[in-house]
This record gives structure tokens, sequence and C-alpha cells, in this order.
């Protein structure tokens, strides 16, 4: 960089310098800040935040006040998950393979509002990064708009879809009845899912992560609660002593209300509709810094272009990892009856982990996206590499549990003697993968933070196509009905079944990561303008 120059203005004694003789990409020096026309014009001399609730404070504390927030809403959502396929596996094997089906519908429906909230977030963050505040509650206004908008069509899209559906997902009888009814009435719950979930995305896009946790605890309370009350059914823990199995009664359920699996629908609905209230409440007051105006809920093409310029690569990224998913469910359902619930029971227990590469991963996106917009990309590279540095060890300790005390873990989430039995296996396969998985999760999120979102579309699409479906084949050793009662025979059965499909997700994985950290290094993605 060249020499810097001193000039005085309205920073008195700070020393400002002259972005006409120094170098616009390199970070100033220490006790040095940029004028209007640099790098760092977002920034205090010491590197922190000017604008929004961040502001003042360090990087560690940063990360830290809006990482917390995140990590215990994720396990709230995580402990829904749970009670759901608890409360199933307790109903019957058949119930907990209609939950298993439904829950990857759920995901194309989370993924739609997540893919909405993430541009949301990365325009509300620029905009506050750089003392816009109007710029953000335009942003807040339309993102709600649209969640509601596109929320309304994906609920007719699942009611038109839900009996081909369950035909292609081998789900029959008993199994079929109960996957229907639970997704009728979550279909009805889908643009109210859009405005709680779509709404605390733009808030933690203003820095402000607690008072989404408040309303997201409120929200799971009542699902929880509301789920167990109108289900039926009791408790139960499986466990062995010998050879024998021996069920107890952990909690008996006094309410005598027995809907079965629309029970649990309907204590989800109700918990959504009372989170969009909570959430609307918070928007309208503006008291974490961003605020839903009414006269900002018109259509404005400008404002609807940014956002969906910046969710629609995001969405066709999780659309692409979704369709991918279904088609690896697709694949499990035909290894017989019973493997969907060992498959879903894993998918729960392993999502606890998810937890804090999750939230490192949120905080990552807000912080690059402030830091971008206040103008230094060593501040946000450097956000990246602590969230990950605390997300992948967290995640590497979860990684542990399950590799030493597997049965246990799944003990927690099923009363099945035939999930105890084999879904273990499949534990300590994802145990060992949870460090790279971890490092990913979060250098994903610090990318669509900044904007990069074609990029992550674009890795997301090659692993899960090219890496992940051909893989999950191969190992799987399943032949694939074609119609008419015709199959393709697998070329090669090795007789690994569900743990070679779990082998083959597992190490795709580490695939994505590799290939994650190599976009992340070259830094392009400092360069995005969103």
């Amino acid at each position: 960089m060249s020499s810097p120059r001193e000039h005085s203005g309205s920073g008195g004694d700070r020393k400002v310098l002259d972005p006409a003789v120094c170098d616009p990409s390199a970070e100033p020096p220490a006790g040095w800040v940029r004028d209007d026309g640099g790098v760092a014009r977002g920034l205090s001399a010491d590197g922190r935040l000017r604008s929004g609730r961040l502001a003042g404070l360090s990087m560690n504390r940063a990360i830290w006040v809006l990482s917390w927030p995140v990590l215990v809403e994720s396990m709230l959502n995580w402990l829904v998950g749970w009670t759901d396929t608890r409360l199933a596996t307790e109903l019957g094997a058949a119930q907990a393979d209609a939950i298993g089906g439904a829950a990857y519908v759920q995901w194309f429906i989370g993924l739609t509002i997540m893919a909405i909230g993430v541009g949301s977030t990365a325009l509300i963050a620029r905009s506050v990064g750089r003392g816009a505040r109007a710029a953000a509650d335009a942003a807040a206004s339309q993102s709600i708009l649209l969640q509601v908008l596109i929320g309304s069509l994906v609920s007719v899209v699942i009611l038109a879809l839900i009996h081909p559906v369950a035909i292609m997902l081998n789900l029959a009888g008993e199994a079929r009845e109960a996957f229907v009814a639970y997704l009728s009435i979550i279909a009805a719950s889908v643009p109210l899912m859009g405005v709680v979930f779509g709404g605390t995305a733009c808030v933690r896009g203003a820095g402000d992560s607690f008072r989404p946790l408040i309303i997201m605890l409120v929200v799971n309370v009542v699902n929880i609660l509301a789920s167990w009350a109108l289900v039926g059914s009791d408790l139960t823990q499986l466990t062995r002593e010998g050879d024998q199995t021996i069920r107890r009664v952990i909690l008996e359920n006094p309410f005598g209300i027995d809907l079965g699996v629309a029970g649990i629908a309907l204590g989800t609905l109700l918990a959504h509709a009372v989170g969009a209230f909570l959430v609307l409440a918070l928007l309208i007051s503006g008291r974490s810094g961003v605020r839903l105006r009414r006269r900002r809920l018109r259509p404005h093409r400008i404002t609807l272009w940014r956002l969906i310029r910046l969710s629609v690569p995001n969405y066709i990224e999780t659309l692409g990892m979704w369709v991918g998913n279904f088609l690896v469910l697709l694949i499990v359902g035909q290894l017989g009856a019973g493997a969907l619930g060992r498959h879903i029971v894993a998918v729960r227990a392993e999502a606890v982990s998810f937890m804090p590469g999750f939230a490192m991963g949120m905080a990552a996106a807000t912080l690059v996206g402030q830091f971008l917009g206040a103008g230094s990309p060593a501040h946000a590279r450097r956000a990246i590499a602590r969230c990950a540095l605390v997300g992948g060890a967290l995640m590497g300790c979860f990684g542990l549990l399950f590799l030493l005390f597997p049965e246990q873990v799944v003990s927690l989430f099923s009363s099945q003697e035939t999930h105890l039995e084999q879904t273990p296996t499949l534990m300590r396969i994802c145990g060992a993968v949870q460090v790279p998985f971890g490092l990913m999760l979060v250098m994903r999120g610090g990318l669509r933070g900044a904007g990069d979102v074609r990029a992550v579309m674009a890795i997301t699409w090659v692993t899960t196509y090219l890496v992940r479906l051909p893989a999950v084949y191969l190992l799987s050793g399943v032949d694939i009905p074609i119609g008419a009662g015709r199959v393709l025979e697998h070329p090669m059965d090795l007789g690994l079944g569900l743990v070679g499909v779990w082998l083959a997700l597992c190490g795709e994985l580490v695939v994505r990561f590799l290939i994650f950290g190599f976009r992340f290094v070259r830094g392009r993605w400092t360069q995005i303008r969103v």
C-alpha cells in the first residue's frame, strides 16, 4: 500500500487514509481508517462496526451475540422434530414410516421459505452495514409479502401431490393414510411458516438474534405440548436387559385425546399461527432494528427484484439438494418395509449435531454481509474462519458421541426394536465426518451472506448429482422399478443396503467440504455485488 496521507475531518484526531493514494483492496494499518471512498468506511479504527445492533462489538463478541440464540433456537427446532418422530414411533412402525416420508416434504417447504430468508438476510445486512435503514425496512416488508405469496402457492402444490408422492415412497395401507392425514394439515400452515421463519431471517440480518429466539421458544413449546396433548400416546423407552427387550412408560399422556398423526400436525399448525402473530408484532414495533411498514407492503419492483435475484439461486441450490435427497429416499424405500423409519430416525438423531454448524453459519452470514457492507473483505474472511473453527470443534464433539455411544443415542429417538438393532451402525458412520461437515456448513453460510449464491448453487448441484446420487445407487444395491412390473437390476449388489446409503451420503459431505474450502480460499466471493 502507498504511504498513507493524514487529513482532518469529522473524525477529529483519527488518522484517515486518503483513497487517492492507497490500495483500495488492502486493509488499513492499525490505528487508521479509510474515508467514505475507501474500503473500511463502515468500521471504527479498531475494526468494529459503526452501525446496527452490532455496532461497537468486537468480532468475538459479535459472533457470540449472533450465534448463541441461533444455537438455542436450533435445539428447540430439533426438539420439535424429535417430538414428532418420537410420538410417531409410539403409534407404530407404519406411522414412523409416514412421518419419515413427510419430513422430506416439510424439508421442501422449509427450503422454499429459507431461500427467501437468505436473500432477506443478505440484503438487510448490507443495508444495515452501510447505515441505510430505509432500504432495510423496505427489504423486510417486501420479504414478508413474498413469503405469504410463495407460501400460499406451495400449499396448493402439496395438496395436489400428496397421493402421488405417497405412491412414489412405496407407502401403503396404514402408512399411506397417516402420510396423507399429516400433510393435509401441514399444507395449511405453510404461509404462517413463511411469516415466522422469513421474519426472523429479516431480524437476524439486522443483527438481532435474541428476540427471534424468544419467539421460537414460544412456538416450539406450543408445538410440543399441543402435539403431545392431541396425539393420545404415552412416551415410552425400549431397553435391553440380557436377551430381553423391555418397554417402560416414561411419561403418561393425561389428556385422553386420540387423533394420531393428525394431532401432531394440528399442534404444528397452532404453533405457527402463534409464531406469525409474534413475528409481525416484533417487525411492526421496529425494536430489532428493522421495521415492517404498511406502505412498504405494496409490491416494489426494484426491492422485489433484488430479493429474488439473491433468493432464486439459493432456492435452485436447495431444491436441487432436496430433489437429490428425495431420490435417495426413494432408493431407501426400495430396501423394504421399515427401512424408511430406520433412515429417518438416524437423520433425526444426526440433526442434533447440525446445530453448532448451523448457528455459526448464520452468524457468519450476518457478519460477512455487514463487514462487506462496511467495506472490509479482510474482516469478512476473518469472521468465516473464526466461526468455522468453533462450528467444526463443536460438531466434532457430537461425532465422538455418535462413535462411542450410538445405541444410547438411538434409544432417545425410537421405541421400536428394529430401530435399536440396526440404526446405531448408521450413527457411527455419520460420526466420522462431523468435523468436515461442520466446516462446510459455516463456509456455505458465509458465502451466502456475501451474496455468492450462484457459486454455492453450482457446488451443491455438482456434488449432489455427480457424487451423492451415483454413490448411493452403487452402494445401496437396490433394483430400480421402471414401470409395468419391470426393474433395472443392480449391476453389483454389495449387500450393504442402508449402510451403503449412509457411507455414500457421508462420503459426499467430505467432497463438498473440500470444494467449499477451495472457493473460500480463492476469495472471489468478497467481490460479489448485491
